[in-house]
């Protein structure tokens, strides 16, 4: 079954000094499984690479490096959320629309949700969601 992942996890690929022994689990579940991402998972991706550019923390070719990697695996982009169900759990939650797409995406396909977001975490363990932790 493939994973639902959060760029936070992904990221931390990039950012060593980010959960890294976690995201290198991920990574070595999503070889295997797959994943499956809601269509904005890309775009915050790209974004915070850039900002990690603009901070100094990454180099250009770094990013296209790192993009590159990714583009290798089995990531689904799911571009069909239940709208109302996002808002519901981003109101009830505090969540950003963002971090509720994620959480939408794995309760609606009973998927585990790998994230290092604690918001994102309660808000999982709140409505039945697994987290997945290996």
């Amino acid at each position: 079954m493939p994973i639902v992942t959060d760029s936070s996890v992904i990221l931390g690929l990039a950012y060593v000094d980010e959960q890294a022994d976690y995201a290198q689990q991920v990574l070595d579940a999503i070889v295997v499984q797959g994943a499956v991402v809601p269509t904005l998972f890309w775009f915050e991706v790209r974004n915070a690479l850039l900002t990690g550019e603009r901070r100094g923390r990454i180099t250009t070719d770094q990013t296209s490096a790192f993009l590159d990697d990714l583009g290798q695996l089995r990531f689904e982009v799911d571009s069909d959320p239940r709208d109302r169900d996002v808002l519901d759990f981003a109101r009830a939650h505090q969540l950003t629309v963002y971090d509720a797409s994620y959480l939408e995406l794995a309760h609606r396909r009973r998927a585990p949700l790998a994230t290092v977001d604690r918001a994102i975490i309660r808000a999982a363990k709140a409505i039945g969601v697994v987290v997945w932790n290996g």
